[in-house]
């Protein structure tokens, strides 16, 4: 899968795929992300495996898009 989208909103990241399926994560599993100014979040790259926000030192891969909102995640502690 790939997603082809990101944005924004509240609390969530949204990602489109190439379907045009819209899928979402909570922001509270990348705490850097979730704190990060627009500027920040609109400063990314695009892999083969996903997205990188070097500024924030933050990776989302696209899979983690298909994740349930409640299965455990990896979270760093700030």
């Amino acid at each position: 899968m790939i997603i082809n989208k990101i944005w924004f909103e509240g609390d969530y990241i949204f990602g489109m795929n190439e379907e045009g399926v819209i899928l979402k994560q909570p922001l509270r599993w990348y705490p850097r992300l979730r704190k990060a100014s627009d500027d920040e979040r609109a400063n990314y790259t695009v892999s083969t495996v996903g997205f990188h926000w070097r500024n924030i030192d933050e990776d989302i891969s696209f899979e983690s898009f298909l994740y349930e909102e409640n299965q455990p995640h990896l979270m760093y502690v700030e």
